[in-house]
């Protein structure tokens, strides 16, 4: 058997092979005749054919067992004309067999001579039925290959082309010829072939067949689209099992394919619209926001997707540019497909840069128009980057962030895996995306604005006290909400008092934003001023109750607290704030048992004012509840894990409240959170 990488014709030069299997189905029967008729020669096949033995013909005459008398004078003239002419003779007759049975036989004649000059006549016989079997299969075959509408080939053991059809001349663009003798790497050199090759050594080899191989690449009959195929493959064998080649069937199924990615694309684009609907915005934090919506586009449009904003939109400036004025642009968000090597083809987040005229995504935001290039060629690199490399980006797209008739920015997308180049469709997506996206940047811009505006407002209105306040020692912590939610009204304040005496406040006014940080800074202005008068704490919380009241829905907590280091006590009263905690040396740390009486601001309810005892190196720790209470956790969970924190030997006052804010204030905590810790020292 040959090798299945060499031809019939190179494997003959290694002497003899097994022979093929159309003779066998054949069965020619061969006889030879001497000039009188007389059979000198009775093959195998032909004692098959005509049921006799050579035992019982050699020698006798051949009309006696070949022919049938019906058409022994016909075949006599012929057989003597032959022997006379030396012009062969094709025909066919009847026989009948040595069991009585008729049979049609074809006959094949031609005149031998030896080599003393002798005359001998060859007949070659064969069964007509099992001929025209033979022909009605090869005619049908035939027809069905050169009419079928796949492409049908034969390639040998070293898959190189023994035949193909019409279809699949038409299919690659090239006649039969230019195929014969090549193999379908030189014949398709733009067809994913290294896939094709190796499963069709694999039928060679184990003779599986293998049904619907996609295929996909460029042929001569239509170089500039691509195609798709669907490839089946059967090994052939002869009767021996000889391997002879794989039989190929190639079917055209780039409609389907197309169509596919068709429906890819568009369940694609919906899943990247819904995806954006649910992920753009969760938050009203400028950068979040930005990082979502590059999250969205890449990998649901791009390889790579940038937000960029004019700086002077994220210091909430309107801008106009000149025509030869350069964008200034900083960027938010830099998202990539999983390639981390692609975000060298973009500035890095937070980084702020000039973009000329004539660059892209200053065009975009310079005319809030998008700018497509589909194919980028070696002039383009310079509009799309600031660095000359553009790692592998062959695509570009940048769509203007457009709200409230105001350019904010772009978003810029590059392909870099993806073969394809954008295109409308990726256009038009690219602008839903952005016109959903430029809304929520422009909410938290504004947002953003709104609340550093509380916020400076809050932290303006905070004491700056000294470490050292009469006979404490302070340590003091304010931690604003994260940027999901406004700031707070969370206050504290450290009062020197006469007498070396030192009034602690920690309050918490109830609501968001500007109005309660305004409410917040009336009521440390009212304590402030009550504090002055040597109130009780209880005395003065009623002051402040009738002060809360008279703000618009202000309701506020609060602790007041007054220390006096010549009587070893503090006076606490409190208005529905949660407990302080008391320090004390050799013992473990306790809430204080406090009144907790009713919120500034409801009026109507008295406050009761509680003495504590104070020893030097004793501690208190006042806190919002911003810094204990979650939606997961119970109360006394918490606050048992504060004790917990501050159990072990004395540390500084300001390790202590790193310490709290690290362990207990969760980011996503929607409160802010004020924090005061006062150690006793003797006084002065």
């Amino acid at each position: 058997m040959s090798r299945p990488d060499e031809s019939e014709e190179e494997a003959a030069l290694h002497g003899p092979m097994q022979p093929g299997g159309l003779l066998d189905v054949l069965n020619v029967a061969a006889v030879v005749l001497d000039a009188q008729g007389r059979i000198v020669l009775w093959s195998p096949w032909a004692e098959s054919l005509f049921g006799y033995r050579a035992a019982e013909v050699l020698g006798q005459p051949a009309d006696r067992f070949m022919v049938h008398e019906r058409h022994l004078d016909q075949a006599m003239e012929l057989f003597a004309d032959v022997m006379r002419t030396g012009q062969g003779w094709a025909g066919t007759f009847p026989i009948r067999r040595k069991d009585g049975t008729t049979r049609v036989v074809e006959f094949r004649n031609a005149r031998l001579l030896d080599e003393r000059g002798e005359v001998y006549g060859l007949g070659l016989a064969v069964d007509r039925v099992t001929v025209r079997r033979l022909e009605r299969k090869m005619a049908l075959s035939d027809r069905v290959i050169s009419q079928s509408p796949i492409g049908l080939a034969v390639l040998d053991t070293a898959l190189r082309y023994v035949s193909v059809n019409p279809a699949l001349e038409r299919i690659n663009g090239l006649p039969a010829e230019e195929h014969l003798g090549r193999t379908v790497r030189e014949v398709l050199p733009l067809v994913n072939i290294d896939e094709m090759e190796a499963a069709a050594r694999r039928v060679l080899e184990t003779g599986e067949p293998l049904v619907d191989q996609s295929a996909r690449g460029h042929t001569p009959a239509d170089p500039q689209e691509e195609h798709a195929w669907s490839v089946s493959l059967h090994r052939l064998e002869d009767t021996f099992g000889a391997v002879l080649g794989v039989a190929v069937s190639i079917t055209d199924v780039t409609a389907q394919y197309r169509a596919s990615l068709e429906a890819e694309t568009a369940r694609r684009r919906l899943t990247t619209i819904a995806d954006a609907t649910a992920r753009i915005g969760s938050t009203l934090e400028l950068d979040r926001t930005a990082h979502e919506l590059a999250a969205v586009a890449a990998p649901g449009l791009a390889d790579l997707a940038s937000v960029d904003l004019l700086e002077a939109v994220v210091d909430g400036r309107r801008t106009t540019l000149d025509p030869d004025e350069p964008a200034v642009l900083r960027t938010l968000a830099v998202q990539a497909d999983g390639d981390t090597e692609a975000l060298l083809a973009a500035d890095p987040p937070g980084g702020i840069a000039p973009w000329h005229p004539g660059q892209l995504v200053a065009q975009c935001v310079r005319t809030a128009r998008p700018v497509m290039v589909p194919r980028m060629s070696w002039a383009d690199p310079d509009l799309v980057a600031h660095a000359p490399e553009t790692h592998g980006v062959h695509s570009y797209l940048a769509v203007p962030l457009i709200a409230n008739g105001e350019v904010l920015g772009a978003l810029a997308l590059r392909r870099i895996r993806n073969p394809q180049p954008f295109g409308e469709d990726d256009l038009l997506l690219a602008r839903e995306l952005a016109s959903r996206a430029a809304v929520q940047i422009d909410n938290a811009r504004w947002y953003q604005r709104a609340r550093d505006a509380a916020l400076t407002l809050q932290r303006s209105m905070l004491p700056r006290h000294p470490p050292v306040t009469g006979a404490l020692e302070v340590a003091s912590r304010y931690q604003p909400a994260e940027s999901t939610s406004e700031v707070g009204g969370d206050w504290f304040d450290v009062i020197p008092l006469e007498g070396c005496r030192t009034a602690l406040v920690v309050g918490d006014v109830m609501g968001s934003g500007i109005a309660a940080a305004a409410s917040m800074g009336r009521l440390r202005t009212a304590t402030n001023t009550l504090a002055a008068l040597n109130l009780d704490p209880a005395l003065l919380l009623e002051h402040l109750d009738r002060t809360a009241a008279g703000l618009d829905q202000a309701i506020a907590t609060c602790l007041y607290a007054v220390h006096d280091p010549y009587r070893r006590q503090c006076l606490i009263a409190n208005a529905g704030h949660l407990p302080p905690v008391r320090l004390r040396a050799g013992r473990a740390p306790e809430l204080l048992d406090l009144p907790t009486g009713v919120p500034l601001g409801v009026g109507g309810v008295g406050f009761a004012t509680t003495t504590v005892d104070v020893e030097p190196g004793d501690r208190l720790v006042f806190y919002t509840d911003g810094l204990v209470e979650t939606r997961q956790d119970p109360l006394d969970l918490r606050l048992a894990t504060l004790l917990t924190l501050l159990e072990g030997p004395d540390r500084p006052l300001e390790e202590v409240c790193d310490l709290l804010l690290g362990t207990l204030h969760q980011p996503e905590n929607p409160d802010d959170v004020a924090l005061l810790i006062a150690r006793a020292t003797p006084p002065g």
